[in-house]
């Protein structure tokens, strides 16, 4: 193992921690496909177990043993280890989950791959809070969806801060970014799928009613927070569902309300 102990903050190395936002590592030209920073020893395993690939990892030494457990089959892997003080430092932040790592990004697959053997979607059109987005991804992978695809502009699901609300499940379900509707509507029609979009209308059939005998094959859709769905959205939903509420409250969080229709529909 290459266990190295930073006696310097200007290590090469050590530039995915300090010097890069989650945007900047994203777009980072090398390595090719950019990174992403996975944060606790929990997520990291999940990232390995999902086939994900380590560039480097950062930790304190009481923290080491499990890392080069976790990085047995990783040998060439830089294993950077500091002082608490010292690494906060670097990162600008307590590290009280035990270890960082910056990982190589994996290529998306495409839609069709991805959804061909699903039963349960869900769609997220252009929900840009992180924590959202990650909360959305812990439902959908203890309640049962089979992949979620997101809009493009739609939060990027690697984030740090959508990683750690996940609890890691970002790292171990199915998800993909669909093209604009107009291109991603035949895509899930012709893959047999149902558009049902979490929405307040006037044409809405409850939550309690769709799922007595909901479709076979289904989609989920849920909208931005704040705006809700845009109108290209709901035109394109095949049925506009919502959820049943009491004392004149009209909505919950979409984070909440993916929970919800989830085990409704499970």
């Amino acid at each position: 193992m290459q266990i190295i102990h930073i006696d310097s903050l200007d290590l090469p190395g050590l530039a995915d921690y300090s010097q890069l936002t989650d945007v900047a590592l994203r777009r980072k030209s090398e390595p090719a496909g950019g990174l992403y920073i996975a944060e606790s020893t929990k997520v990291i395993a999940r990232a390995l177990d999902a086939g994900h690939r380590p560039r480097s990892v950062l930790l304190q030494e009481q923290w080491l043993p499990d890392a080069l457990e976790l990085l047995a089959d990783w040998p060439d892997v830089p294993i950077y280890v500091g002082a608490a003080s010292v690494l906060e430092e670097l990162t600008g932040y307590n590290l009280h989950r035990g270890a960082l790592a910056a990982m190589h990004r994996p290529v998306l697959a495409p839609v069709a791959d991805l959804i061909r053997g699903a039963r349960r979607i869900v769609i997220l059109e252009n929900i840009v809070d992180h924590t959202n987005v990650g909360a959305i991804f812990r439902s959908v992978a203890g309640l049962g969806a089979d992949a979620v695809l997101i809009t493009p502009r739609c939060a990027d699901p690697l984030y740090r801060r959508s990683v750690r609300v996940s609890m890691g499940t970002v790292l171990q379900v199915p998800w993909t970014r669909l093209p604009e509707w107009d291109e991603a509507v035949p895509l899930l029609h012709d893959a047999g799928f149902h558009l049902a979009a979490l929405a307040l209308a006037d044409n809405a059939v409850s939550l309690d009613d769709f799922a007595i005998d909901p479709p076979e094959r289904l989609a989920i859709v849920l909208g931005a927070e704040g705006d809700g769905l845009s109108r290209q959205a709901l035109a394109v939903a095949d049925t506009v569902v919502t959820i049943p509420m009491l004392h004149g409250v009209d909505s919950l969080n979409v984070a909440s309300a993916s929970a919800v229709a989830l085990y409704a529909l499970r």
